[in-house]
């Protein structure tokens, strides 16, 4: 299955939601008027959207009907998700030009957090990258054998201390461990528990310490793993986590398995947080990097492998 057919495979519950949607109502209009844009409205804000990004994207989609003199209202999907790919636009690469370089992953249990890790490691060393895992989420149950399954998958290094043990200290020794092995990227898993801020804000700042004390120059990714499947809720996380960490980007997971992928304009207009990742699959290989055209376009139109 060739990259955008899996994007669009992996979008396909959201696309039936909105796009079928949005045909359905743009049929029933002969003409573009206020009722037309009101109902739009309200099927971008069923499809987790959200309300503010929602108008936004009705109050462009009025100005360019109006300043392009369009009459036929189905020219207007068409618009829809040029409108969408224009606000989804941004830096979505992950920034590692040094070596070694470090991703911190944080996020809330069940999210899909150590799979990410995982699939994550497993690309960069198929890139040519030398890639060390950090096991510092020590306080939940099986954290560190789970990473040490998919270490053992992508073929890559692990560092790992005692259930329980100081987070930071595990990201010390993995820093050293990096440097003594010529490691090209660190990926630190950290916890996420969000119950108590105040517990995780000493925490990551700690970590975050030790890394410029002795990663001065390194470039560092904090990305956020969120479950698509949870809707505004993971926008709320994303609001939530932002209080205590410096989030670089976001990892939605499991859109395959969920209606509400227009989540990621929520995110990305509400947030101001650029999705670097989106989960659309269980395998290995269906974590793919974001791409905002081709997003828009899934949204939107069937891949030729999905009819």
């Amino acid at each position: 299955m060739g990259f955008f057919s899996k994007i669009s495979a992996g979008l396909k519950k959201t696309r039936d939601s909105i796009s079928n949607a949005v045909s359905s109502v743009l049929s029933s209009f002969t003409k573009i008027d206020e009722e037309l844009f009101e109902e739009l409205e309200e099927i971008l804000v069923m499809s987790d959207i959200g309300m503010s990004t929602s108008e936004k994207i009705c109050d462009i989609l009025r100005q360019r009907v109006k300043d392009e003199g369009v009459k036929d209202p189905n020219v207007i999907k068409s618009m829809l998700g040029e409108i969408i790919a224009d606000m989804l636009d941004g830096d979505t690469c992950l920034q590692m030009t040094t070596k070694p370089s470090v991703i911190f992953v944080i996020g809330v249990n069940g999210v899909g957090k150590t799979t990410t890790i995982g699939k994550i490691a497993s690309q960069l060393k198929a890139d040519g990258k030398r890639v060390i895992l950090g096991a510092a989420d020590t306080f939940r149950a099986a954290a560190i054998e789970q990473l040490e399954v998919w270490a053992n998958r992508a073929g890559v290094d692990m560092v790992k201390s005692a259930e329980g043990a100081d987070p930071a200290s595990v990201v010390f020794d993995t820093v050293s461990a990096a440097k003594a092995r010529g490691s090209d990227v660190i990926i630190c898993d950290t916890a996420g528990r969000l119950h108590n801020k105040k517990n995780l804000m000493n925490e990551l700042a700690k970590m975050y310490r030790i890394l410029k004390r002795e990663l001065p120059d390194s470039d560092i990714e904090t990305l956020l793993v969120l479950d698509a499947t949870t809707g505004q809720n993971a926008v709320n996380q994303a609001r939530d986590f932002k209080e205590v960490a410096d989030i670089t980007g976001i990892v939605l997971t499991k859109l395959d398995g969920t209606a509400r992928g227009g989540v990621v304009l929520s995110i990305m207009d509400g947030l101001s947080i650029p999705v670097k990742f989106i989960g659309v699959g269980e395998q290995i290989d269906d974590l793919q990097p974001f791409d905002p055209a081709d997003f828009a376009r899934a949204l939107f139109e069937k891949s030729e492998n999905n009819g």
